[in-house]
């Protein structure tokens, strides 16, 4: 029965202790089955087949060609199911050369992204939760952008030019309306030849019940 469900649901994450509110409209046989809190919300979170346990392999000797006999390298290697990729090939920048100069080679970049949006409903999560409790929404990356989207164009981004150490943010009070996150993870490499990458190692989105402060 549906109330066996919304019983199973509150002990599971003792959602009326946190003053989560626990309406009967809800389908509570879906949310014990989804189990939207404490998880990660993110698919393939470490697509580089790196994590914070495991060192990652050593980068390639900068300034080296591709092997001979092989084709360039465009992108870099990665399982990326459960992500949308995209390359953006940028302009050569010519700005620093003084009139005149023979250049005979110039480095092309490119912006290589991985992104996700995340549904909230569709992780399990509802209404009433959303927009009346506001639960924390913790976000975990390495140089990156990070926002939380909603139907009425409430933008929130925390982003870091720092590479060398992980970069978090937790959202709250964020308003009603918040249906969407939206992850962003962008990298620079040079064209063809090595890539300046900041590889998406255990990224996270999760939804916690309780808060570390009240509003």
């Amino acid at each position: 029965m549906a109330a066996d469900w919304k019983q199973k649901c509150d002990s599971e994450w003792q959602l009326g202790a946190h003053g989560v509110p626990m309406p009967d409209s809800v389908d509570w046989k879906s949310v014990f089955e989804k189990k939207p809190f404490e998880r990660n919300l993110l698919q393939n979170p470490s697509p580089y087949g790196v994590n914070h346990t495991i060192p990652p392999p050593e980068p390639p000797r900068s300034g080296m060609p591709p092997p001979p006999n092989q084709p360039p390298q465009f992108e870099p290697d990665g399982n990326f199911s459960g992500w949308k990729s995209s390359t953006e090939v940028l302009p050569y920048d010519t700005s620093g050369i003084p009139p005149g100069v023979v250049v005979c080679h110039l480095p092309q970049y490119r912006w290589f992204s991985l992104e996700q949006c995340v549904d909230l409903k569709a992780e399990g999560l509802w209404d009433q939760l959303l927009d009346d409790f506001q639960p924390e929404i913790i976000i975990e990356d390495c140089n990156c952008k990070l926002s939380c989207t909603e139907k009425s164009k409430i933008k929130m981004d925390v982003s870091s030019k720092e590479v060398r150490c992980n970069v978090s943010h937790v959202f709250s009070k964020y308003g009603s309306g918040v249906r969407y996150i939206h992850f962003l993870h962008r990298l620079k490499n040079q064209f063809m030849i090595e890539f300046f990458n900041t590889k998406v190692t255990d990224s996270s989105i999760i939804i916690k019940t309780s808060k570390a402060s009240k509003k």
